[in-house]
């Protein structure tokens, strides 16, 4: 009970879930931990803004870090944390396991990037978002990840492992399983990449990491429109989108399969000349979550 008192508070304030302290204390950030057999206990922190109430059910935002940078440097990036408290979502940016090279990482598709790790953290984040369910009001239709780099390559692998639970990702620079029979989802999820053309990391036309090869971004989507059953082809939508601050005006594409069905949504987004890491746009991160926020579970 002292956790259920904790998140009725509202004032922004880091509390410590601390079996040392069983005092209710004001809280918008909670502070949790969840510990993954196959891997060293990682404390993550939920973000709740001043609108969350216990009665009702309130849409759920994990961020997931590229290789080598962390929940926080990700956040710093993304902003995300602004707009839950002006959009009204839980947000979590949790943080990879460290690897011999002090770098963190998620251990995704087998392009990118556990390279021979045995941690499963599609385990781990969906013990973290059950965690956050016991926790918070989800709703249960509304659980969304978005990944950059790595964390899109993540992104995927949870799409593809937990469809009945995630309704929709952005992948920033990622890819999804070259093989398409690495992928089985049990129900549509829908997907939106966002990659520059430029992007000499994750190559938008592919690759290969260490000797193990990704898709392209239109492959990626292209994948994608298969598993969601989408019946018509891709077509260039007439409204270009702002997704680079360096770039005067609206500089980006955007492309999306016809005739997908109700909750398989599948886009792609491309920014001419960007890099692996785009300088975002003052609108980047809110297209970010009007994606999400349009397409629920049906």
């Amino acid at each position: 009970m002292r956790r259920l008192a904790v998140l009725l508070c509202s004032a922004a304030l880091v509390v410590s879930c601390s079996s040392a302290d069983d005092s209710a204390s004001d809280a918008s950030i909670i502070s949790t931990s969840t510990t993954e057999t196959s891997a060293a206990e990682r404390p993550f922190e939920v973000f709740a803004p001043s609108s969350y109430s216990p009665d009702a059910p309130m849409p759920l935002v994990v961020l997931l870090h590229g290789f080598g940078a962390s929940g926080a440097i990700q956040e710093a990036y993304f902003r995300l944390e602004p707009l839950a408290e002006q959009r009204g979502f839980l947000f979590v940016h949790p943080d990879g396991t460290i690897n011999a090279l002090g770098k963190r990482f998620w251990n995704a598709t087998d392009a990118c990037c556990g390279f021979s790790s045995t941690v499963d953290d599609s385990a781990y984040l969906m013990s973290l978002i059950e965690q956050v369910q016991a926790q918070f009001n989800v709703d249960p239709k509304r659980i969304y990840l978005v990944g950059h780099s790595n964390g899109g390559f993540m992104s995927y692998r949870m799409a593809c492992e937990h469809a009945d639970t995630i309704a929709a990702i952005v992948s920033l620079a990622g890819a999804t399983y070259l093989d398409t029979d690495e992928c089985d989802p049990t129900e549509p999820v829908s997907v939106l990449q966002i990659h520059g053309t430029a992007d000499d990391t994750i190559a938008f036309d592919g690759g290969s990491i260490l000797g193990n090869e990704f898709p392209g971004a239109l492959a990626t989507v292209t994948s994608w429109a298969a598993y969601n059953e989408c019946t018509g082809d891709a077509i260039d939508l007439p409204t270009p989108l702002d997704l680079e601050g360096s770039i005067d005006g609206d500089e980006s594409t955007a492309t999306q399969f016809a005739g997908c069905p109700a909750g398989g949504a599948t886009e792609l987004w491309t920014i001419p000349g960007g890099s692996h890491i785009p300088g975002p746009s003052p609108t980047f991160s809110a297209e970010i979550i009007d994606f999400l926020f349009d397409h629920p579970k049906p």
